[in-house]
């Protein structure tokens, strides 16, 4: 991933080609039948598999067999918690001339619902280790537990839950491409998928009025400080999930304080009009396993899972 100036642990643009489409409210979330919303609790457990499973099916980079298997499995997931899927295919130009195989995947709950709070996770992994310390390692595909993965097991967990609680409001769960294929120096080169989406509606006249972007969301000693272009552009975001953070009893992980200014998936919405923010790791530097061969599972724990998710899930009961 790339920086913007000031930027640590994020992603940045790219170009898109041709591509094709397969075919809320904000009253708090409130469960149906014999279901009691205290009852719906996020299962850091269940985080914790989901991003295991991801790893387990190898590098998700785009075009490779590891990548088509999990894109696969996301799409059974979703549908399995009961969201409507469509699929976004296109295929895209990376810096260096390589044609990507791009697939978008979002589930959507209520999507009757005309106001839509989209929450999105890339599940694509960087191919190169090229922060690793080892010069050996920095041609391998990383594992992307933390990058990557991380986000995309909060997301389905938060998937089960919603599939649940069944709430009353318009909600779209958007797993990304084509995110980390990008180089240093060039912030046109990554976010590939999530620049595409934003130019082409997943659904005719789709536009979000919000979303929620989390990447590297489950590593040890994680914080999550205001990502400056986050804060900027969508305050009264941030401050709602900050607050959320405090409720869920979570405020050391959410300082409300400002971090680095850094591209990623959410940039491209914000440039759309979309009022979107960036829950990131964030360190005052790089995220210690940032492109290394050292982003796997060894390094991802389950409480950081835990306050993500709960911040999440208290966010979308109260906003």
């Amino acid at each position: 991933m790339g920086l913007v100036m000031l930027g640590n642990c994020g992603g940045a643009t790219g170009q898109a080609a041709s591509g094709e489409s397969d075919t809320a409210d904000s009253a708090a979330i409130a469960p149906t039948d014999s279901t009691a919303a205290e009852d719906i609790r996020f299962d850091a457990d269940s985080a914790y598999s989901y991003v295991a499973t991801q790893v387990s099916f190898g590098p998700r980079v785009p075009g490779s067999e590891s990548h088509a298997k999990t894109s696969a499995w996301l799409e059974r997931e979703l549908r399995r918690h009961g969201a409507e899927v469509t699929l976004q295919h296109a295929k895209l130009k990376a810096f260096d001339g390589t044609e990507l195989p791009m697939t978008n995947i979002m589930g959507s709950y209520k999507p009757d619902k005309s106001d839509r709070l989209l929450l999105l996770a890339h599940y694509d992994t960087r191919p190169w280790a090229d922060q690793d310390a080892t010069a050996a390692n920095r041609k391998k595909a990383i594992d992307g537990a933390n990058d990557g993965a991380s986000g995309v097991g909060v997301l389905l967990e938060t998937a089960r839950m919603l599939g649940a609680a069944q709430p009353d409001k318009g909600i779209d769960i958007l797993f990304v491409d084509c995110e980390d294929y990008g180089t240093e120096g060039d912030d046109e080169s990554w976010a590939m998928g999530a620049r595409y989406f934003a130019a082409h509606p997943i659904k005719p006249g789709y536009k979000p009025s919000r979303a929620i972007l989390l990447d590297m969301v489950g590593g040890i000693g994680a914080e999550f400080p205001a990502e400056y272009l986050s804060r900027s552009n969508a305050p009264e975001i941030d401050d709602a999930i900050r607050s959320a953070a405090a409720r869920a009893g979570h405020s050391a992980k959410f300082p409300r304080k400002i971090g680095g200014a850094i591209t990623d998936d959410h940039v491209e919405l914000i440039k759309a009009g979309i009022p979107a923010i960036d829950i990131i790791d964030y360190r005052g530097g790089f995220c210690p396993t940032w492109h290394t061969m050292d982003d796997n599972m060894d390094n991802i724990d389950k409480e950081t899972l835990r306050a993500v998710g709960e911040t999440l899930f208290e966010y979308l009961r109260k906003n």
